[in-house]
């Protein structure tokens, strides 16, 4: 049997009428798509569009975000601006995800880090390296962007870790990273950083409560392993 197409389908039951009508949330993640794609080709239309489109992340968005953006313009009826489309809605969602944690967060366990930081770490291509800074009761005042690429200890210097956390008369710092690759294992150079880092803190008298590394819905503490 055929798939149904929308121009088959009465206009009071097409993905943008019925957005209008019932709200986003009444929609599916392929008629979602479809209205972000907006037209197809003669042959396939934009829910055919958005059905290959969502099979490369194998029916799941955060594993469609991490694709390659020249994965979606090699789909048939995609095209550069349809792709851009659909991964600049992807980004979207994500540092709507990330928003939602906002200053003030307390930290109570690793959880509670994951937690924060997971929204915006998760699904990232590449490593990043956040600070965040403590008050006094081990509430977050600032999620802070140390350096994005590969970790390792010349790359990630407690200089301007330190240097920020100071900027920010942070009680206590804790430091994130995100393992891409799904695994939270902390490696070598993982471990070797939280050394510096720790040794840094006792100089300055200023703790280096926890080390985590994000990896999907995964996480890895330091503090936690009592390795700090």
């Amino acid at each position: 049997m055929d798939s149904l197409r929308i121009s088959d389908v009465r206009a009071a039951e097409r993905p943008r009428e019925r957005l209008f009508s019932l709200g986003s949330a009444s929609l599916t993640l392929i008629e979602l798509l479809a209205i972000l794609i907006g037209t197809g080709t003669s042959r396939r239309d934009a829910l055919e569009v958005g059905r290959a489109v969502l099979k490369i992340g194998e029916g799941s968005l955060r594993e469609l975000a991490r694709r390659p953006v020249g994965e979606l313009v090699g789909v048939a009826g995609m095209g550069r601006a349809k792709a851009a489309r659909v991964a600049a809605a992807l980004e979207v969602g994500r540092r709507l995800g990330a928003e939602e944690s906002a200053p003030g967060f307390p930290i109570r366990a690793p959880a509670d880090i994951h937690q924060w930081c997971a929204p915006a770490l998760r699904d990232l291509a590449v490593e990043e390296f956040h600070l965040l800074t403590l008050d006094t009761q081990n509430r977050i005042t600032r999620d802070q962007l140390i350096t994005r690429g590969i970790l390792n200890s010349s790359l990630v210097h407690p200089r301007e870790v330190f240097r920020a956390a100071i900027a920010e008369a942070a009680a206590a710092i804790i430091v994130v990273h995100n393992h891409p690759s799904g695994n939270p294992t902390p490696s070598p150079d993982d471990r070797a950083v939280t050394r510096q880092l720790v040794e840094a803190g006792r100089l300055l008298d200023l703790p280096v409560y926890d080390h985590v590394i994000v990896a999907g819905d995964h996480y890895f503490s330091f503090a936690e392993a009592g390795l700090l």
